[in-house]
């Protein structure tokens, strides 16, 4: 006999729970993340003004190396709730157990390269003499720790797939103050200078590692699940994560499009544009909670061959981005005179970053159903139309980017083009949910 579906009412209570459940811990561990480098930071600018500019640019160096592979967490998350879904957690376990292997896999390379290359790198972001042997040496160790990072990446992709965001929090939370308390000893303690501030590091994130390490493969011993490489899996979620990559690259290559246009534009600008975008990061975190949440939540559904409760999921939790984005909007408006100034008291900096923080908080819904929908559409494992979405958006972005300088409006018109980037990926997001082609039901996709 065919269960009734529930009211609507109850149906969205049910929804927002799920939601509240995932979200609300997964921000908690997405603001717990870039904390470690606010610590580093902290740390080390007691050391020195070079000590501290060498860290700045190995630790932009090591974000860009890990961020480039976030799609261990993306695609794992999909392909496990999917598995989940249809009841199979034994395969969803050695779903995850591939990710974690190509994540080793991909870290190892990543310090193959890394370690011979770290002065070319460094010289390549425009380290000064003095600041460059501190970056050098705090990269090459920090390096060390990258297929740690991964291993965190892909296995906290496996939990959230599994429905659990509570345990990234925990181990993000404890490596946080791990990573403080090794920080101190090290470079104080022991003084072992920015070294031991880069081996505090990796100290801390292959504790995690190891952590995630023993809940996945208790959970593998439990359900019977192989804990050994296997180059089919391996080589599907390699599959899987390449759209996610190039979607990625895209995104930074957005990012550092604006701060190079931002840099033609003057001083005041450019460092009125890294205020304005440390904040835009920020407001990202929260919506990106969002978006963990609909990958594991549609996942399931899918696997569950549920394609009208992921559609209903997928409808709430845009009414979620819209509403999310207008209460962050309006907390940008009401607190641009007392955030800008913890950063700068230059007036002309003030001035430049005051309208654009206008137009960032005018975005701010549009951003929510980006968000979203880019989350809706990572769980269905529609990774394939959002590297080409995120390639048209490029490429719309690009030229009206470039012609900011030309044209004047300064900073404001700057955020003007990254909000029409927005828009563009809005739309292309919208037309791919409306026309339903993302709905494919079952265990794998």
């Amino acid at each position: 006999m065919t269960q009734a579906p529930a009211p609507p009412k109850v149906a969205r209570r049910r929804h927002d729970r799920e939601i509240i459940a995932l979200a609300v811990p997964a921000f908690g561990a997405l603001v717990a993340e870039p904390l470690f480098v606010l610590a580093d930071s902290a740390i080390v600018g007691h050391l020195g003004t070079a000590q501290l500019a060498g860290l700045g640019v190995a630790s932009a160096l090591l974000t860009t190396a890990v961020s480039i592979f976030v799609f261990l967490a993306y695609a794992t998350t999909a392909a496990v709730a999917r598995r989940v879904g249809a009841g199979d957690l034994q395969a969803a376990i050695r779903q995850g157990m591939d990710g974690i292997w190509l994540a080793l896999l991909l870290g190892a390379a990543v310090i193959a390269v890394v370690l011979p290359t770290a002065p070319a790198l460094v010289d390549l972001f425009g380290a000064s003499d003095t600041a460059a042997p501190y970056a050098v040496t705090y990269l090459r160790i920090s390096s060390l720790g990258i297929p740690a990072m991964l291993v965190v990446l892909a296995s906290t992709g496996v939990l959230r797939g599994l429905q659990d965001t509570k345990t990234p929090l925990y181990v993000a939370i404890g490596g946080f103050v791990a990573n403080g308390v090794l920080n101190i000893g090290l470079v104080y303690g022991a003084d072992l200078g920015i070294a031991g501030s880069a081996w505090g590091t990796v100290i801390a994130q292959c504790a995690m590692a190891a952590v995630y390490l023993f809940v996945v493969v208790r959970g593998a011993k439990r359900h019977g699940a192989s804990l050994r490489p296997d180059a089919a899996g391996i080589r599907a979620c390699a599959q899987a994560g390449a759209p996610l990559l190039v979607r990625t690259l895209s995104l930074r290559a957005i990012l550092m499009i604006a701060t190079a246009v931002a840099a033609r534009l003057g001083d005041s600008d450019v460092a009125a544009h890294q205020i304005v975008l440390s904040l835009w990061s920020l407001l990202a975190f929260a919506l990106d909670a969002i978006a963990i949440a609909g990958q594991a939540i549609i996942g399931r559904y899918l696997g569950a061959n549920d394609p009208e409760g992921a559609r209903a999921v997928c409808r709430r939790m845009v009414q979620w981005g819209v509403v999310s984005g207008v209460v962050l909007g309006l907390l940008v408006v009401l607190a641009r005179p007392v955030f800008i100034p913890l950063f700068t008291s230059d007036g002309s900096v003030q001035d430049a970053a005051l309208p654009a923080l206008v137009v960032i908080a005018l975005a701010q819904p549009i951003c929510g159903i980006v968000f979203v929908l880019d989350g809706v559409l990572m769980g269905a494992g529609d990774g394939r139309y959002l590297a080409w979405a995120m390639i048209v958006t490029l490429a719309a972005f690009t030229p009206v980017a470039l012609l900011v300088p030309t044209l004047g409006g300064g900073l404001t018109a700057l955020w003007g083009a990254m909000t029409l980037m927005m828009a563009v990926r809005m739309l292309t997001l919208w037309l791919r949910s409306r026309s339903g082609h993302w709905i494919v039901t079952g265990a794998t996709r």
